[in-house]
C-alpha cells in the first residue's frame, strides 16, 4: 500500500498542476481577448470617423501584440512542466512497483500454464455473469474458445433478471421465485419470502388510504410468518391508524426508507446464492478448485498469482486474487534476497513457501495445524496426533520421541504406548 501511495501522491500533484493551469490559462485568455476587444472598438471607432491612425494607437496595438506573445509563451512553458510532472508518476510507477510479476518465481515451481489459464478464464466468465455483463462473458468465451453450457448460465441469467427487477422496485419476479423455492428457503432460515411480502404491502401503505383496504386483504400473506416475524407484523398493522394521516409524518416514517430496497437486493442475492451453491464472493476473488496439501495456510496464497499474470500451482484449494495482492509484494521482497545472496534452491517446493506470510481471518479457509516440536505444519502424510495425555503433536514428532517402544509426552511426564495416540482431523 505504500507503494500505491507514493503513485498516488504522484498523481495528485499532475492532478492538481492540470488544474491550475487550466484555471490561470482560462483567466489569461480571458485577459487578452477583453483587451483585444477594447482595441478592436478603438480601432472601428477610429476608421469610421476618417481620422489616420495615431502613434498612441500603434503604440497600443504593439503592446498587445507583445502582451500576446508573452502570455502563448508563458503558458507554453508551463505546459512543458505539466509533461515533466507526468513522467515523473511513470518514473514513480516503475520504481515502485516491479513490471516483471511473472519473474517472482521459477517456472519449475508450477504445473501446466494451459490448465492455470483456462482455470482464469472461467473465473473471469463466471465474475462476469455474477455481475450481469452477460455480452461481455459471450464475447469472451468465443474469444478464449471456452465452453460454457446452458446448465451453468442459467443461474446466473435468473439471478440477474430479478435483481434488475428489484432494481427498478418490481417485486413481482423476486416473489415468484422465492415462493417457488418456499421449502428449501425454510431450510436455510432465511426470511428472504417475509421481507418480500413486507416491502409489498409497505409499497400498498404508501399509496395512502385509497390503498387501505388492499393493504388489508395483503395482509393475509403474512399468515405462515406470525410466529417469528409476529414484533414487525404488529408494526406494520399499527401503521394503518396513521394512513390517513400520512405515513411520512408518523412514528412509522421509518417504513418508507429507501433503504429496504438496498437490503431486500441484498438478501436476495445472499440467500439464493446459498440455494443454488454459489459463492456471493465474486469468484476472482474467491475460488473452488480441487484439493491442495494442507501444508498452505491458505490455499489461495499463489493460486491468486496467476490472477495477477502469474502461473498457479494446478492442486490449488481456493484462488484468492484478495490473498494474492496481499502476498505478491512478500514474494517480490523474497525473490529480491533469493537474487542477492545467491541462493536460488531454497524455493523450489510446489507445496509450501519459503516462508509464512500472515494473511488475516478473512483468508483462513480451513483449519491448519503447526506441530509445536517440529515446527511444521502436518499434512495428509503427516497428520496431527492426540496423545493420552490430551496434548497434540505430529507423527513425525511422535515417531522421533519413542524410545524403547515407549512415549513419553514433551509437554508431561506421561508415559504411554505410542499405539495409543490417535489420529486427530480437523
Amino acid at each position: 500500500m505504500e507503494q500505491c501511495a507514493s503513485v498516488e501522491r504522484e498523481v495528485d500533484k499532475v492532478l492538481q498542476k492540470f488544474l491550475t493551469y487550466g484555471q490561470h490559462c482560462e483567466q489569461s485568455l480571458e485577459e487578452l481577448l477583453h483587451h483585444v476587444g477594447q482595441l478592436r472598438a478603438e480601432l472601428a471607432s477610429a476608421a469610421l470617423q476618417g481620422t489616420p491612425l495615431s502613434a498612441t494607437l500603434s503604440l497600443v496595438m504593439s503592446q498587445c501584440c507583445r502582451k500576446i506573445k508573452d502570455t502563448v509563451q508563458k503558458l507554453a512553458s508551463d505546459h512543458k512542466d505539466i509533461h515533466s510532472s507526468v513522467s515523473r508518476v511513470g518514473k514513480a510507477i516503475d520504481r515502485n512497483f516491479d513490471s516483471e510479476i511473472c519473474g517472482v518465481v521459477s517456472d519449475a515451481v508450477w504445473d501446466s500454464r494451459e490448465k492455470q489459464q483456462q482455470i482464469l478464464q472461467m473465473a473471469i466468465v463466471e465474475h462476469l455473469y455474477q455481475q450481469g455483463m452477460l455480452s461481455v462473458a459471450e464475447e469472451l468465451c468465443q474469444e478464449s474458445t471456452l465452453n460454457v453450457d446452458l446448465d451453468f448460465k442459467q443461474p446466473f441469467l435468473e439471478l440477474n433478471r430479478i435483481l434488475e427487477a428489484l432494481h427498478e422496485q418490481d417485486l413481482g419476479p423476486a416473489l415468484e421465485w422465492a415462493v417457488s423455492h418456499r421449502q428449501r428457503l425454510l431450510e436455510l432460515n432465511s426470511s428472504l419470502e417475509f421481507k418480500l411480502h413486507r416491502l409489498h404491502f409497505i409499497r400498498l401503505l404508501a399509496g395512502g388510504p385509497e390503498k387501505q383496504l388492499e393493504a388489508l386483504s395483503y395482509a393475509r400473506h403474512f399468515q405462515p410468518f406470525a410466529r417469528l416475524h409476529q414484533r414487525e407484523i404488529q408494526v406494520m398493522m399499527g401503521s394503518l391508524v396513521y394512513l390517513r394521516l400520512g405515513l411520512e409524518k408518523s412514528p412509522y416514517c421509518h417504513l418508507l426508507d429507501n433503504s429496504h430496497w438496498a437490503e431486500i437486493c441484498e438478501t436476495f442475492t445472499r440467500d439464493a446464492c446459498s440455494l443454488l451453491g454459489l459463492s456471493v464472493e465474486s469468484p476472482l476473488s474467491v475460488r473452488t478448485l480441487p484439493r491442495v496439501p494442507d501444508r498452505w495456510q491458505c490455499a489461495g496464497l499463489l493460486s491468486a498469482c496467476w490472477a495477477l499474470g502469474l502461473a498457479a500451482p494446478a492442486p490449488a484449494l481456493f484462488c484468492s486474487f484478495a490473498s494474492g495482492c496481499v502476498a505478491l509484494p512478500v514474494l517480490m521482497n523474497i525473490k529480491a534476497v533469493i537474487e542477492q545472496r545467491q541462493c536460488t534452491g531454497v524455493w523450489s517446493h510446489k507445496d509450501e513457501l519459503p516462508i509464512e506470510i500472515e494473511l488475516g481471518m478473512k483468508c483462513w479457509y480451513h483449519s491448519v495445524f503447526a506441530c509445536p516440536i517440529l515446527r511444521q505444519q502436518t499434512s495428509d502424510s503427516n497428520p496431527p496426533i492426540k496423545l493420552i495425555c490430551g496434548h497434540v503433536i505430529s507423527r513425525d514428532a511422535l515417531n522421533k520421541l519413542i524410545n524403547g517402544g515407549k512415549l513419553k509426552c514433551p509437554y508431561c511426564p506421561m508415559e504411554q504406548n505410542p499405539a495409543d495416540g490417535k489420529r486427530i482431523i480437523f
